[in-house]
């Protein structure tokens, strides 16, 4: 044989064990590292760490969100760092600083573009997936907050001085962009239900939630739960609830309550209260276990050592576990059998059965907050 042909020959017959040790993407994840500004690489069938990605800022409150073909992650960090990471080289791709402080982002359903929300200077900013070239700049004059990702090229937020919520449409040759109303005081996050039909926004400033219909062809705000607290002295509210953590189980809406020990159970179609569910303590994230009626949710400080488990059937917690110090992030695997759970100041990732509740292992990772599975790639709204 040719030399060159020879040597192609010679590595495609190498075993596996031999060659490039890049693997498929749909197994793995990131945790975020949030005090040394680095991701723990994981493989979610080996439940093992497989590698760390460094220098990625300040990730005090970082989140991200993957590339449809679970390639690249982009990471959205607290100092206005917008990241790309490849999965497979496990290396940083590109990175840029677009703003003072950003508060999360999202990337549109055909993948092409990335927005991110800012609280300095405020505003929405989006970006060529590929290039992280700025390919839009649409100013607030307020904090941005609760963006998602909408089907057709799309993007929702809304603002917190100013109470509003906005559309942007990416799908012609101009952006179009659309006020979708005003929602209240001091919205501070809100999220998509998961077949894009309600925009739910939590408000700060007031009692209430704010759905809007993205379906119509005229969305408008509609609000609910006006009077939920309003005669009640609440607690003080130790930690914001995570809205894209809310969970839609049993044909309910399942809220935390701010500034109290409870959850909230509201019906979707008549937006009214149905039960509450006496817990542990203030709920930061209530998350749906796949393929279940159990929703899971992880608590505010002091009592941010315990992840309590609720029946949506009969709103009754049925199961009390403490994963570890400073519980900050629950995520599931893609068909609901184990749940990953990151205990900050215990600095491990903590796996149990979702059926049994057994401990299943346990990986060391640097004050770990934000648990990321590649399967996000294939959700609307995250």
């Amino acid at each position: 044989m040719r030399p060159l042909v020879t040597a192609i020959f010679l590595a495609l017959c190498q075993p596996a064990a031999a060659m490039d040790p890049c693997c498929a993407t749909g197994d793995l994840g990131l945790v975020v590292e949030r005090t040394t500004g680095s991701l723990l690489v994981v493989d979610r069938s080996d439940r093992a760490a497989i590698g760390r990605i460094q220098g990625l800022g300040d990730l005090s409150h970082a989140s991200l969100t993957y590339s449809p073909d679970e390639r690249y992650a982009y990471v959205f960090g607290r100092d206005g760092g917008l990241t790309k990471v490849d999965m497979l080289t496990r290396s940083i791709a590109k990175r840029i600083v677009q703003g003072g402080n950003s508060i999360g982002g999202a990337i549109s359903d055909d993948g092409r573009l990335i927005a991110v929300s800012n609280y300095d200077p405020g505003g929405v900013k989006v970006f060529d997936a590929d290039t992280l070239e700025m390919v839009a700049d649409v100013p607030a004059g307020a904090k941005t907050i609760g963006l998602v990702d909408v089907p057709g090229r799309r993007f929702a937020w809304s603002t917190w001085e100013t109470g509003e919520a906005f559309m942007a449409d990416f799908s012609g040759p101009e952006m179009v962009l659309t006020k979708l109303g005003d929602v209240g005081a001091n919205p501070f996050d809100a999220v998509l239900t998961e077949d894009a039909h309600i925009y739910l926004i939590g408000l700060f400033g007031e009692k209430g939630v704010t759905a809007i219909d993205l379906w119509d062809e005229r969305p408008k705000p509609v609000r609910f739960l006006k009077d939920y607290g309003k005669t009640d002295d609440d607690l003080p509210v130790y930690k914001m609830p995570h809205l894209q953590g809310w969970a839609f189980t049993e044909g309910q809406y399942v809220l935390p309550a701010i500034g109290r020990h409870e959850l909230i159970w509201v019906d979707r179609e008549n937006l009214q209260e149905v039960a509450r569910t006496p817990m542990h303590g203030q709920p930061v994230f209530i998350v749906a276990q796949p393929g279940s009626p159990f929703v899971w949710v992880n608590f505010a400080t002091p009592l941010n050592d315990t992840v309590q488990v609720v029946d949506s059937r009969t709103h009754e917690a049925v199961k009390t576990l403490t994963p570890g110090a400073a519980v900050l992030h629950m995520e599931f695997a893609p068909r609901g059998a184990e749940v990953w759970i990151s205990a900050r100041d215990d600095n491990k990732v903590a796996i149990y059965d979702t059926r049994t509740f057994e401990l299943l292992a346990e990986i060391a990772a640097d004050t770990p907050s934000g648990i990321f599975f590649t399967a996000r790639a294939h959700r609307t709204g995250l």
